[in-house]
């Protein structure tokens, strides 16, 4: 099952990085279906092909393990960066200051990712539920750097005059609710589509529409 989702036939042959994706990517799919607490670094090393001192000589414990993960996700190049510091349509929109398609591409790109990598979706939820540091360490790190770039692009608009004025923080409450349940729903809960089946450009766009046509001065047409 979980050996089959990875091909170890030349895991004696990888070199030291690549044997530590390997580990990374096995570890994300078990604590993503078992928990933290309930996968083992035994079992982490079995499904990925190598022994258990391997996988402590890349990562002292399982919790620098787990640590290791989020800094995966958060690392592109060698370097730190967020989905929206290179998402070119959104950069736009910000220069045109145009409010539809801010939130669009916003929306969008949350989706594709939240879609794109389901084990971490799960991952995230485990942690949360089993109050690990890891959950704390996200939101720390990445979800209050989400509130104040949207909460930032909102005041800016407020003082435009294009936005009503209500606290930015409560807008991006909305729009992120929005956004994160849909994703929830279709990970967790409705996998099948059963409630509502859509993609993810028409959940962006119809999101994008709701939330504007809540704080714009004047209603989208």
């Amino acid at each position: 099952m979980i050996k089959d989702l990875f091909n170890c036939d030349h895991i004696g042959r990888m070199t030291g990085d690549k044997r530590r994706e390997q580990i990374l990517r096995t570890a994300v799919n078990l604590f993503s279906h078992r928990g933290f607490s309930g996968t083992t670094t035994k079992e982490i090393a079995r499904a990925s092909g190598v022994s258990e001192a391997m996988v402590f000589r890349h990562f002292s414990t399982k919790d620098a393990l787990y640590g290791a993960i989020l800094e995966s996700k958060k690392c592109q190049d060698g370097l730190h960066q967020f989905p929206w510091e290179t998402n070119a349509e959104l950069q736009k929109a910000i220069n045109d200051k145009n409010d539809r398609d801010f939130f669009y591409h916003f929306g969008l790109d949350a989706l594709n990712n939240h879609q794109a990598d389901v084990g971490f979706m799960r991952l995230l939820f485990y942690s949360a539920l089993e109050e690990h540091e890891l959950a704390e360490r996200f939101f720390g790190e990445f979800v209050t750097q989400i509130y104040d770039f949207l909460s930032h692009y909102i005041e800016t608009r407020q003082r435009d005059g294009a936005m009503r004025e209500i606290n930015p923080r409560i807008v991006v409450r909305s729009f992120l609710g929005m956004l994160i349940h849909h994703s929830l729903n279709n990970i967790l809960w409705d996998k099948n589509r059963r409630l509502l089946r859509i993609t993810n450009e028409e959940a962006a766009s119809n999101f994008a529409d709701i939330l504007l046509n809540g704080v714009l001065k004047q209603r989208l047409r």
